[in-house]
């Protein structure tokens, strides 16, 4: 690699190598320490193409599920299944993971910025922007970045595009995915939100069991599928469709409050 060789984007290979790193050395006991990470499906990762991929996922938190995605995805890619153990796998990482992130995020401080030079596919929010509810266009620019990330390597985006659980699913990333026709593959999280803050910056809780589900690829009819059609296979790969959302019976209370004390190891 050329010391000053740069991505799509304009950032240096060289310096995104060691923000990755760095990055990666300093949050891994968040997912293998101080709490645990229990990966299911890693397997998958290995054997997808080297570019044109998009990951659909839940999302907890502001920065945290993005990160352990990038171990769980390293780690993967270095031999290691359903594990993020030793920290090695970082030393040298897939630089064409990206993740579609608000802009108004990224610019929110100084270590915003450094995880947004790691990666981030900022964006103009069409819903909502400094705290407010707001309606406008979908920039243009926004979804050619997208593209160009797709062509360079993978991509994460959180498609309800909030940490609030059972929100809709924006219909962009079902526009996306038509138009640029990637490999989608779902994530599914859990306990990032009772282990950390909103950000996913501070260590809100220790002891806790979290959990990613990497799930097949979908099988998507691109040119024939509505947006609609593919929201609502996004809704349930990603298990945030409304059905997920029933009452339940004493007995089923019961065995989820048994399955929250076995998180807490």
């Amino acid at each position: 690699m050329g010391l000053f060789k740069r991505n799509p984007f304009g950032h240096i290979l060289f310096l995104k190598k060691w923000l990755i790193r760095i990055m990666g050395a300093m949050s891994h006991r968040r997912f293998r320490g101080f709490n645990e990470l229990q990966i299911e499906g890693s397997e998958i990762i290995k054997n997808l193409p080297e570019n044109n991929v998009l990951f659909i996922s839940n999302h907890q938190t502001y920065f945290a599920d993005v990160v352990a995605m990038f171990h769980v995805f390293n780690a993967s890619l270095s031999g290691r299944g359903d594990s993020i153990k030793n920290v090695g796998y970082l030393w040298n990482p897939k630089l064409n993971i990206y993740y579609v992130a608000a802009k108004e995020t990224m610019k929110s401080g100084l270590l915003p910025k450094i995880l947004a030079y790691a990666g981030s596919v900022s964006i103009e929010r069409t819903w909502r922007a400094a705290g407010q509810d707001v309606n406008r266009q979908v920039r243009m620019s926004d979804i050619t970045n997208i593209g160009t990330a797709l062509n360079d390597g993978w991509v994460i985006t959180f498609p309800q595009g909030t940490t609030t659980p059972f929100k809709p699913i924006r219909k962009g990333t079902a526009h996306i995915i038509k138009r640029y026709k990637p490999i989608v593959v779902p994530i599914v999280i859990d306990g990032f939100r009772r282990s950390f803050d909103k950000k996913g910056l501070r260590i809100k809780k220790k002891n806790i069991l979290q959990s990613m589900e990497i799930k097949e690829p979908l099988v998507i009819d691109y040119d024939n599928e509505s947006t609609e059609d593919i929201v609502k296979k996004i809704e349930f790969a990603i298990e945030q469709h409304p059905s997920f959302l029933k009452v339940l019976t004493p007995q089923q209370i019961k065995e989820q409050e048994e399955l929250n004390k076995l998180r807490e190891w």
